[in-house]
């Protein structure tokens, strides 16, 4: 290069200098955008996809049936989200859902089922769902903030747990005695023309949404998830927070184990089934990462989205359930690696 392709300061123009920084800025800015829209346009994509092998995928009917049951797996993605800012997930999410179910439609038969007073018996299924989720997650909390396990070890100590609450207090079988207030209330209800599910996943998004970008405990956790050394010298109390953390985990998986419970109309000790596997592919797949500090409920809103919508699909053009196993385990798989790449590449 000649002295007169340098600059006064020595340098080659669009090396260091203004042209260079915009370039720079502006493969940033694209990069960004291309990554913020890829799961967008893989939604739309596999709606496509499967539109063209059976034309029933886009009829309004079935896109109703997709909103509702993604706002389910919502809230399970949220609520693993809340773990995995904080470098831990929940495998005993399943199972609490399970032992939840149960435990309200306990409650609820307990008390008269359907022949007592209709809101007494909800709060009483609200209460009795909540108690146990709220116990599971303290637990798990306790046993990884102050004991020190690791969150796999120690969420699956508390899904085995949970699992045989669920069967013990059940003996095994669907808990009967669902009354119709407590079905109208969080499955058949409507709000506005909006079924119940997809209303109760808009809320609790919003309000976890504030909670996590506005307060200073969601604040924390993407700081703790980030690094956690670093946290606990800013004064953060990191130990307390991920109790909290693993608490509101349970909470929101409680939520979601009593809209299930209305849906079915009893209490199935088996209801958790792949719910663990299912929350945390849509909390990665949607763009939370394993390593911690980045994610949202948006990210856990579009991974949901797309899990339902490939589980919708496959379902419609007969795919053997066995099979869907395969692909969703292969999905957390594919989630990973691109977390890996997309550390990598910062």
């Amino acid at each position: 290069m000649s002295d007169a392709n340098l600059t006064a300061t020595g340098k080659a123009p669009g090396l260091d200098g203004k042209a260079g920084g915009a370039r720079a800025s502006g493969l940033s800015f694209s990069n960004t955008w291309l990554r913020k829209l890829a799961l967008p346009i893989a939604l739309l994509a596999l709606l496509g996809g499967f539109a063209l092998a059976d034309d029933r995928i886009l009829t309004s009917y079935n896109l109703l049936n997709i909103a509702q049951q993604a706002s389910y797996l919502a809230l399970f993605a949220m609520a693993q989200m809340v773990v995995i800012l904080t470098r831990g997930f929940d495998l005993s999410l399943g199972p609490t859902v399970s032992m939840v179910s149960v435990g309200a439609a306990l409650a609820m038969a307990g008390m008269g089922g359907g022949e007592a007073n209709g809101l007494v018996v909800v709060a009483a299924a609200v209460a009795a769902g909540f108690a146990l989720a709220i116990a599971c997650g303290l637990f798990n909390g306790v046993v990884v903030a102050l004991l020190g396990v690791s969150p796999l070890v120690a969420t699956l100590g508390s899904m085995n747990i949970a699992i045989g609450v669920a069967t013990t207090i059940s003996d095994g079988r669907p808990v009967q005695g669902v009354p119709a207030t407590f079905s109208q209330t969080f499955y058949t209800g409507s709000i506005l023309g909006l079924p119940i599910a997809i209303v109760i996943a808009i809320v609790v998004g919003g309000a976890l949404a504030f909670v996590l970008s506005r307060t200073v405990f969601g604040r924390s956790l993407y700081i703790i998830g980030t690094n956690p050394q670093a946290a606990a010298v800013a004064g953060i109390p990191v130990k307390r927070l991920l109790v909290y953390a693993y608490v509101l985990c349970s909470s929101l998986a409680a939520l979601g184990a009593l809209m299930m419970t209305a849906r079915t109309g009893s209490g199935e000790p088996n209801l958790g089934g792949t719910l663990a596997l299912q929350s945390i592919a849509a909390a990665v797949v949607g763009g939370t990462s394993l390593a911690g500090g980045r994610g949202g409920v948006a990210t856990a809103v579009l991974g949901a989205l797309f899990i339902t919508i490939l589980s919708n699909g496959m379902n419609l053009t007969r795919i053997d359930g066995y099979v869907q196993m395969i692909v969703l385990g292969a999905i957390v798989i594919l989630g990973v690696v691109l977390d890996r790449l997309r550390l990598e590449a910062r």
